[in-house]
């Protein structure tokens, strides 16, 4: 090696270090400053326009304004699955005789709230159905008009679903709207919460329904989703502009820190008017891997929750469903609903309302079937066994659901599984490719755009829980779930806290369970943690 090659070589080197120890540094400084209960974007080592040229580069399409904000997020995994919705016959308008509200799809909530309706009685969409009595003041209103039909039960009496029989042609309920100019927010807040519209504002810490009587730093808006088969919001949102920008305009009364409205930047074409030309708003563009839609994601990177403070968030829905309300004066949930998996006779897309039953949309799906063998004689006989599971939401965070169940609250997917009940011979020796994996151990790791058939299959059994940094590689936030997770297990508040527990949902955490070696039920586990928090107060 000649002189002058070893001194370019030691340069290289040289400046290498430099960046590496600063990038060091910048992070242990913002880290410091979030536990401090700081903002960390305040704070760094590098200068404070270097982030920003850092994250624009090659990797901002065209069409992200250069004022606005970009992430480029690099930690994360998609899933691509068969199944997918299409658009080929457009986008079906369906009636069901019967919608429900089920009380469990939000956290918190008692498990026998107060129904307000009798058996018999009727009900026009957005009257008040049941109420939480720990928090009487939030509301849960019917998204139709009909008879209350049943109440359907579950143990110790808790209240599985309050069915609604629908009429053909749906009544609202006739509201009293305030001025938007001249309202209180304290009067505004008390309209929400009794129109039946606040449960469509969640918040963290804790991930529940707002409590209103705290004021949020800032409220954040996702409009597009990640997780495996999702629908586009931009198909919910089309021909019902107006009403989004109303109900933006609405959310920006009920905080003083502003509404942050997630943008998707992965594609080559811009997503909807209705969001990138959206005013009032701060807009953030995110490009990444799932769980790049998450909003739990937007907030760490955009105005990160700090001991003490609430940020509210909602998705599409709830901000259509307030900006319905006040623009037309009627309480309005339908939405675009996708119906997806490969078992799924015609996978697309179809307009209907809040709670609808699913019934109408499995009528040609096969979800039991005999298999052939033989018993301990050696005569054959014939098992019932169930082949197709069905999930009200995505794969990674959705609930099972019976073929004659209802869709969640916060749904706008259904999908169907084949269940995974079959055993594979050395399974775990065997290097296979017909599965989405994030190992390279397995061939599937070096085709990330291939698409893949679900089951349920776990690829394994519960084991020791053990640190492997996969957590970490699949959460682009600055967290350590592996060790969050142990303090959980030990009631160790204090360090849950520290550890970042109150900015995470269990959405944000569904792809550690999905890469998990030791297959342990993180989103149950996190879940526990937060309960346990909020008890303590």
């Amino acid at each position: 090696m000649t002189l002058s090659t070893g001194l370019i070589f030691g340069i290289i080197f040289i400046l290498m270090f430099i960046v590496v120890m600063a990038t060091i540094s910048e992070g242990l400084v913002k880290i410091a400053a979030k536990h401090q209960g700081q903002n960390p974007e305040n704070y760094g080592v590098l200068p404070n326009d270097l982030p920003s040229m850092l994250n624009r580069g090659e990797g901002s399409p065209n069409y992200v304004s250069q004022g606005d904000h970009f992430v480029d997020l690099k930690k994360g995994f998609d899933i691509n699955l068969l199944g997918a919705a299409s658009l080929e016959h457009g986008i079906e308008q369906v009636h069901a005789s019967t919608y429900a509200l089920k009380p469990k799809d939000f956290m918190g909530m008692m498990p026998i709230p107060k129904v307000v309706v009798e058996e018999g009685g009727t009900l026009k969409a957005g009257d008040v159905l049941f109420y939480d009595k720990k928090r009487p003041e939030i509301k849960y209103a019917a998204p139709v008009s009909g008879e209350m039909l049943k109440i359907q039960r579950g143990d110790k009496r808790s209240i599985n679903e309050v069915v609604i029989l629908a009429d053909k042609e749906i009544e609202y309920r006739e509201y009293n709207l305030p001025d938007l100019n001249t309202v209180s927010r304290e009067d505004l807040v008390a309209f929400l919460l009794d129109s039946g519209a606040w449960p469509f504002i969640r918040q963290r810490p804790f991930d529940i329904v707002a409590e209103h009587e705290q004021l949020p730093k800032s409220i954040f808006v996702t409009t597009f989703d990640t997780a495996p088969l999702a629908p586009s919001f931009n198909l919910t949102v089309q021909g019902k502009e107006a009403e989004f920008q109303k109900g933006l305009d609405v959310l920006a009364k009920l905080t003083e820190g502003g509404v942050h409205l997630g943008l998707d930047g992965r594609g080559t074409s811009s997503p909807s008017e209705a969001f990138s030309n959206a005013t009032g708003v701060q807009k953030h563009w995110f490009n990444g891997p799932h769980p790049a839609g998450n909003v739990g994601i937007h907030m760490h990177h955009v105005d990160p929750l700090n001991s003490g403070e609430t940020i509210w968030h909602l998705d599409v829905h709830g901000v259509l469903v307030i900006g319905t309300l006040f623009a037309k004066g009627i309480f309005d949930t339908e939405r675009v609903i996708a119906l997806t998996g490969y078992e799924m006779t015609n996978p697309r897309y179809v307009k209907a309302r809040q709670g609808i039953c699913i019934e109408k949309f499995v009528t040609d799906i096969k979800f039991q079937e005999q298999t052939a063998t033989t018993d301990k004689e050696g005569k054959p006989v014939n098992i019932n066994r169930k082949a197709v599971r069905l999930i009200s939401g995505d794969p990674l965070t959705g609930k099972e659901i019976e073929p004659n169940g209802y869709l969640g609250f916060f749904d706008d997917q259904m999908m169907t599984v084949e269940e995974g009940d079959y055993y594979e011979l050395f399974g775990w020796l065997i290097p296979r490719a017909g599965h989405p994996t994030q190992n390279r151990t397995f061939p599937g790791a070096f085709a990330p755009s291939a698409v893949y058939k679900a089951d349920t299959q776990q690829n394994g059994e519960h084991r020791a829980f053990v640190v492997s940094g996969e957590y970490e590689s699949v959460l682009p936030m600055d967290i350590y779930p592996q060790y969050l997770l142990r303090a959980i297990q030990a009631n160790d508040f204090e360090k849950m806290e520290g550890l970042g527990i109150l900015e995470l949902g269990e959405e944000d955490v569904a792809l550690c369970e999905y890469v998990c070696t030791s297959k342990h039920p993180v989103q149950k586990t996190l879940r526990q943690g937060l309960d346990m928090l909020r008890e303590q107060g």
